[in-house]
């Protein structure tokens, strides 16, 4: 008899993908991106439902699909009749924030049944770390057929670290990015959170950064330009484009744009060099989970988080 199968995947492309290739067992596909934004330990709830639906529409102007996510709740909180479940996410940290909620989720909800991972990243023969959707069918298979089974270790760091970024000491996620687990990944993406507050020499994240460094290492023509080599130089964050364009947006005050080229201003230059810290002159209201980015900056000699009077 085959087991009954639920899949969990980290997108529409990925589902697409997996129902082309006739993969057995169900599939539910996880929209969501709480990588930004406020959150709750209790997904489960109406006040959850509500912060995401505020800030979704508020900070990116996308209609919240409540109906949807309902939908999704109200399939993981009925599981009798599934044997196992599939986790299907990739290396970065939009991923990963969202499979540490997803796995604490299930355990909210008291599942029994086995956790497997699937994640992608490192391909050997290739460069540059892949994607579920890029892979080859022959890939993506191999990757299923060498799923990981989740330990009760693994899903309690992820409970863990899904706990401490809901509340307010980031800090706490340190100890995270040493333990050893079957996330592979989860360290190099817990890294790339911490440094998403600003650093306390130039007040910029490490994303900013590295943009405002993409502007002066390349010929760039133009924002959507600027775009291009930010999603394809962002490392472990695994943003999208309207994630990206609105930090793009946001350094604007640091660039010089006329109709062919984009350059960097003195100020631009300035803050490459660290000379100066220039939190205050972009917009940083932004919250990562239980923190707001405002209240805490990075301090790179005491690889920590300082909180701010």
């Amino acid at each position: 008899m085959s087991l009954r199968t639920l899949h969990i995947t980290n997108g529409s492309s990925l589902t697409d993908y997996l129902q082309e290739l006739n993969f057995d067992g169900n599939i539910l596909t996880w929209h969501e991106m709480l990588c930004e934004g406020p959150t709750l330990k209790n997904i489960d709830s109406p006040e959850f439902i509500a912060l995401r639906k505020e800030f979704l529409e508020n900070t990116y102007d996308v209609e919240y699909k409540e109906k949807e996510f309902v939908a999704v709740l109200n399939t993981l909180n009925k599981l009798e009749d599934y044997d196992e479940i599939i986790l299907w996410f990739e290396y970065d940290l939009f991923c990963h924030i969202n499979l540490i909620a997803v796995i604490s989720l299930l355990k909210q909800n008291l599942v029994k049944i086995p956790l497997y991972l699937v994640c992608s990243g490192r391909i050997k023969g290739e460069k540059d770390l892949k994607g579920l959707p890029q892979l080859t069918p022959e890939q993506l298979k191999q990757h299923y057929e060498t799923r990981i089974k989740l330990t009760v270790d693994d899903i309690a760091l992820a409970q863990k670290a899904w706990r401490i970024y809901c509340e307010n000491d980031h800090n706490l996620l340190k100890e995270l990015i040493i333990r050893p687990s079957n996330f592979i990944y989860m360290g190099a993406c817990l890294k790339a959170h911490i440094k998403r507050f600003p650093d306390s020499r130039s007040g910029l994240s490490s994303l900013e950064y590295n943009i405002l460094n993409l502007v002066k290492e390349h010929d760039v023509k133009s924002k959507h330009h600027l775009l291009g080599y930010a999603l394809h130089y962002q490392g472990y964050y695994g943003f999208g484009d309207i994630q990206l364009e609105k930090i793009i947006n946001r350094l604007t005050p640091f660039f010089k744009i006329n109709k062919e080229s984009l350059t960097l201003k003195e100020e631009g230059i300035q803050v490459l060099n660290n000379e100066y810290n220039f939190s205050l002159k972009i917009d940083t209201n932004l919250t990562y989970g239980g923190v707001n980015r405002n209240d805490f900056q990075f301090n790179e000699i005491e690889n920590k988080l300082i909180a701010l009077n």
